[in-house]
């Protein structure tokens, strides 16, 4: 029994791998900025049938949302747990909330201005790792 959880685990970061390499290559690409970047990924991965052209309504987040606010990332991770999970609000906000603290722990701040002042050119590297973290948490569904 617990050879199957030990499995399941593997192929949930194997997964969560994979999304941190696309989205992280897709960044570095110049054509998906952090929030698309992230959002495209989860996309092909987990919600194939949604149309690619989806990706453009999150354009908006890149640069904190042109205020330099919350991170473009996990705006776009958000908007993609609500892609994957449709109306399962609760599921939604809890998976959101996990996000938010595991992104907090690991760059104190989800101020997109204050993280690019602090750990200066960041921005691919916490991408990927925002699509990874996506991935493993949906997969834990």
């Amino acid at each position: 029994m617990w050879f199957k959880k030990k499995q399941q685990s593997l192929e949930d970061m194997e997964l969560g791998e994979l999304c941190r390499v696309e989205a992280e290559a897709l960044y570095r690409s110049g054509k998906y900025h952090c929030a698309e970047a992230v959002l495209e990924v989860i996309r092909r991965h987990f919600s194939p049938e949604a149309p690619e052209a989806l990706v453009h309504t999150v354009s908006g987040f890149g640069g904190g949302s042109g205020s330099g606010c919350i991170c473009g990332a996990v705006s776009g991770g958000t908007v993609a747990l609500g892609l994957v999970l449709g109306d399962d609000k609760k599921r939604i906000a809890h998976l959101t909330r996990e996000l938010h603290v595991w992104f907090k722990e690991k760059y104190d701040f989800t101020c997109c201005k204050i993280i690019r002042q602090n750990h200066k050119g960041v921005c691919p590297v916490l991408t990927g790792e925002v699509a990874g973290k996506i991935a493993e948490l949906l997969s834990a569904r």
